[in-house]
């Protein structure tokens, strides 16, 4: 039908373990439960993929969001006191159903200054800047009435949608188009119930830590003043910081990529993001001399749009059934030999030693404290950092 909305990037996250992330957010207005329930109904008739659930097309390999308008969001009510990552990891423990489960999940905690609401989302929803509107705008209505606009939400659909040189090199193309022709001739694919059964496995068998370090006053006004005064900005020193604490030449940044992209409606939900990798090879020890060279790859890298946008190309050109084979056939029992090339050369999932930054950026907000961005735990990385800064005051959250 043509007006339903397939999944084309969004693919990759459908048959993979652990691609969801959340954010907690401490909210400055009295705790009122039936208040938040309202406001995450109110969210819902903003945003129509709030309400879908992902359907597989009968007779083709076309995966869709189909609309429930009665679908409720679950939103669980807590104590004061309780802690809200034992919940966070009581879902990524349960595994996430996407057939048959909201896409997204909320608690909420009576604080003494206030409310904590947690959301936790499915990657199939939102990327991490996404996920940061939605709870601005549960924030604003929350606390002050106002709300979101209804948002006409588009998704990336084709190669056409991304910016004019962004399509595959002749051989990566290559490399793709023969891993299609062997993931064709061995004439099989993955269930949905097989996949299910595959990550109820492989998450018993995780053990995820997390750690949350804060930045702010005076320690975030002199690395602030040490930023400017290198010509950097403060993501090329996080980075550069991971390196040398992790002892890598490369680590993996997520990249917004609204403002570049043609059918990107204002407000929609939806992946509009890319991801890249930033290789420095001569590491400097000396942290901003190791900034400024990652400053400069990540310049050459954004300013090549067949760079930037290497992963999303990699999604249009593959068969999106090899998509769904890729976790399973590595990191499971499941035989693919196309599959295992894709996961273990081009995805990582083999050695899964990747490091990788994700930095919501900067927001002053009256009605938002604070706030700390749970990153995906991917299966092909050692370590993830997720960065938000909220009102001067920076939050890693770190997980291996």
């Amino acid at each position: 039908m043509a007006d339903r909305k397939y999944l084309y990037t969004e693919r990759a996250h459908y048959m993979c373990p652990n691609m969801h992330f959340g954010i907690m957010a401490e909210i400055g207005a009295g705790f009122d439960a039936n208040r938040i329930i309202e406001g995450i109904g109110v969210l819902k008739s903003a945003h129509p993929l709030m309400t879908s659930l992902i359907a597989e097309e009968q007779g083709s390999s076309g995966i869709y969001y189909e609309e429930h308008p009665e679908l409720e969001i679950p939103v669980t009510i807590k104590e004061a006191g309780e802690n809200w990552q034992t919940d966070y990891d009581a879902v990524s423990s349960a595994g996430w159903n996407v057939q048959k489960e909201a896409l997204l999940k909320v608690f909420a905690y009576p604080s003494e200054s206030g409310a904590r609401v947690l959301f936790i989302t499915h990657h199939l929803l939102c990327d991490g800047r996404g996920l940061l509107q939605l709870v601005q705008e549960f924030a604003d209505y929350y606390s002050n009435g106002a709300r979101p606009q209804y948002a006409f939400e588009k998704l990336m659909e084709s190669l056409d949608d991304l910016p004019s040189g962004s399509d595959l090199g002749l051989i990566s193309k290559m490399l793709i188009e023969n891993s299609n022709k062997k993931w064709r001739k061995e004439a099989h694919k993955v269930s949905y119930d097989e996949y299910l059964k595959f990550e109820r496995e492989y998450d018993s068998k995780q053990d995820i830590k997390r750690e949350i370090k804060n930045v702010d006053g005076e320690e975030l006004d002199t690395l602030l003043d040490l930023c400017r005064g290198n010509g950097v900005s403060l993501n090329d020193y996080l980075i550069a910081k991971m390196m040398i604490d992790e002892g890598t030449d490369k680590v993996v940044i997520a990249s917004d990529i609204r403002n570049k992209i043609k059918n990107y409606k204002e407000g929609a939900l939806g992946n509009y993001a890319t991801a890249f990798g930033v290789v420095v090879k001569k590491r400097s020890s000396e942290i901003m001399e190791l900034a400024k060279a990652v400053d400069h790859e990540v310049r050459n890298i954004i300013s090549k749009p067949d760079r930037e946008m290497l992963v999303l190309s990699c999604y249009f050109n593959m068969d999106p059934e090899l998509l769904d084979a890729i976790a399973i056939s590595t990191l499971g029992s499941f035989d693919s030999k196309a599959g295992r090339f894709v996961g273990s050369k081009m995805f990582g999932y083999e050695k899964r030693d990747g490091h990788c930054i994700t930095n919501l950026g900067r927001v002053e907000s009256s009605v938002i404290r604070e706030g700390v961005f749970i990153p995906p735990a991917s299966p092909a990385n050692r370590k993830a950092w997720g960065v938000l800064t909220i009102n001067k005051k920076i939050r890693i959250c770190s997980i291996h």
